[in-house]
């Protein structure tokens, strides 16, 4: 049987605007998202509320329709919320993009999602305008998007031009979602590579960011010595991109449901890092492992004052007990372990937030959902069992955009969302990760599908086959190609050069970090595919080997 949450919570069954602003009620004049180096430049929510309506009436205003896709491409700042807000408020749908993809990438997802409208930093117009030539989008709907007026650049004109204005904002009337509604209508549209395969668009609900966000919230003031409604005032460092369900769940929705002040930092460096928590006293950050390794390693950190921090939440790749331990002592602070994807919201397991666990588990599910371990034979599993983690709930997504088949793959027959995850749980009903049975990689958080490194190695004119496979290290892992050269080409080309080539073609998290290495042939099934369980027995090996190269 599958197992329940022992919590449950009453989850309000509207759309994401409402559940911020409900009817009736006035918006707080506090300042919420604020410029880590310009805190002057700030947003309380009146001010984001008026700009999500005005954006909204633009959007309504260029001939967009209800479900039409709107892509934000930008690095983050204190907008960003408005476009997340004021185009899932209005009836479209958000998706954000990577400021690292290249034109290609980029040129994917402008085709997958069938986009009506791009917003893009104007930093980032060079690659967006390419892209655009690539796929003959209409450049009268781009907008160049940044927390401060931009030139018209290009022809390319500032999205300010685009928006409704001061009054026709205060008149307007948002359309309020019913229940069926909440659960049906997609908010945003995040790119993953679930289980297998190439990236694809999650389909979030209104309804799943407002489950996730209050599951979350619920688990994180959990064994708190405090009640919610006298919750200490809290700080919190914006520093996950805000394109990643992760930012977008704490740094948007969650801080603004709690009235707590987010300082953004546009672009992630570890000593502006340090400097923006010793300089604004934050309390609290949500991040994944690699920041942890930082803070325990890099001899920078011993030369700021991170007193103020109370709490590491820990997520989107696996932690061992050691290092969460270890920070945890070194910091005098509690951290603690969630378990998630894009495709359950953010987050399906927590630790409750006023324990000092010292375990390495991922806590209990979240309220309201379920899960079960389901083995290599598809049965059930008893406690202390390993085995596949799949989960339903309110926070799990619709499927995937414009894949019904990758959707039908990814459920089982009642409903359960497949996850690749392994796991195994205890008689009190906490879980460990313990393994993964799906193929992507994770790079400092962030998913790199092996199919889609595959296709594009296939593209070089040298390579007649490849496979890609996680090296994985205690605290990474980094991306592995094993590849078969042309008979023709033999000699022609080195490691080396199949590694920069890629590097020119990818984002960053997708370099080829791990290595090239020549091979005869890719192990393959008599049905000819391939063989992952050889692939990682190989990068297990290579591993204990491996000597980085200096980074491209």
């Amino acid at each position: 049987m599958p197992e329940k949450s022992p919590f449950q919570i009453d989850i309000p069954a509207t759309d994401v605007l409402s559940y911020l602003f409900p009817p009736g009620t006035t918006p707080s004049d506090k300042p919420i998202w604020i410029d880590a180096v310009e805190t002057e430049h700030s947003l309380s929510p009146r001010q984001l509320l008026q700009w999500a309506k005005r954006l909204g009436l633009g959007l309504h205003g260029l001939g967009l329709q209800e479900g039409d896709v709107v892509m934000v491409y930008s690095h983050n700042h204190i907008f960003v919320p408005v476009a997340y807000l004021g185009i899932s408020g209005s009836g479209f749908i958000f998706s954000g993009t990577n400021p690292a993809y290249t034109i290609d990438e980029t040129v994917f997802q402008i085709q997958n999602t069938g986009c009506k409208a791009i917003l893009v930093e104007p930093s980032l117009l060079s690659t967006v305008l390419k892209a655009s030539t690539k796929t003959s989008f209409p450049q009268d709907k781009i907008y160049l998007f940044s927390d401060k007026s931009a030139q018209t650049t290009n022809g390319i004109r500032d999205w300010r031009t685009l928006v409704g204005s001061v009054e026709a904002a205060e008149k307007w009337q948002r359309k309020r979602l019913s229940k069926e509604q909440s659960q049906s209508t997609v908010a945003a549209l995040n790119y993953s590579s679930g289980t297998t395969g190439l990236p694809k668009g999650v389909m979030i609900s209104h309804q799943n960011v407002i489950a996730n966000v209050e599951q979350s919230i619920y688990m994180r003031d959990l064994e708190q010595p405090y009640h919610p409604s006298n919750r200490p005032e809290e700080r919190w460092l914006g520093f996950l991109p805000l394109y990643h369900a992760y930012g977008q769940l704490w740094s948007i929705v969650a801080a603004c449901r709690l009235l707590t002040p987010c300082f953004f930092m546009r672009q992630f460096s570890y000593t502006k890092f340090l400097e923006h928590i010793q300089n604004h006293k934050v309390t609290h950050i949500q991040t994944a492992p690699p920041v942890l390794v930082m803070l325990a390693k890099r001899p920078e950190t011993s030369k700021y004052d991170l007193s103020s921090l109370k709490n590491i939440l820990c997520g989107a790749a696996p932690l061992s007990k050691e290092l969460q331990n270890d920070v945890s002592d070194r910091f005098k602070l509690k951290v603690v372990q969630t378990w998630g994807m894009t495709e359950v919201t953010c987050s399906s397991l927590h630790v409750p937030g006023g324990l000092d666990d010292r375990s390495g588990s991922v806590g209990y599910i979240d309220p309201n959902a379920m899960m079960k371990l389901i083995d290599e034979d598809g049965k059930e599993v008893g406690i202390g069992e390993r085995g596949e983690v799949h989960v339903k709930g309110p926070n799990v997504c619709l499927g995937y955009w414009r894949n019904e088949k990758a959707t039908r793959e990814t459920f089982d027959e009642d409903g359960f969302l497949r996850t690749g995850d392994v796991a195994i749980r205890d008689h009190k009903g906490w879980y460990w990760i313990v393994d993964r049975k799906k193929e992507l990689i994770k790079v400092s958080g962030f998913q790199v599908a092996p199919a889609e490194l595959e296709a594009l190695l296939l593209e070089h004119d040298h390579v007649a086959d490849a496979a890609v496979v996680a090296l994985q290290f205690e605290h990474e892992e980094l991306p592995r190609a094993y590849c078969v050269i042309k008979d023709e080409h033999n000699g022609k080309s080195t490691e080396w050069d199949i590694e920069r080539w890629m590097a020119a073609r990818v984002a960053k998290h997708k370099h080829l970090s791990g290595g090239v290495v020549f091979i005869p042939e890719v192990p393959k099934s008599p049905s000819g595919k391939i063989q992952r369980k050889v692939l990682r027995d190989w990068a297990t090996r290579d591993a204990k080997n491996h000597k980085p190269k200096a980074r491209l």
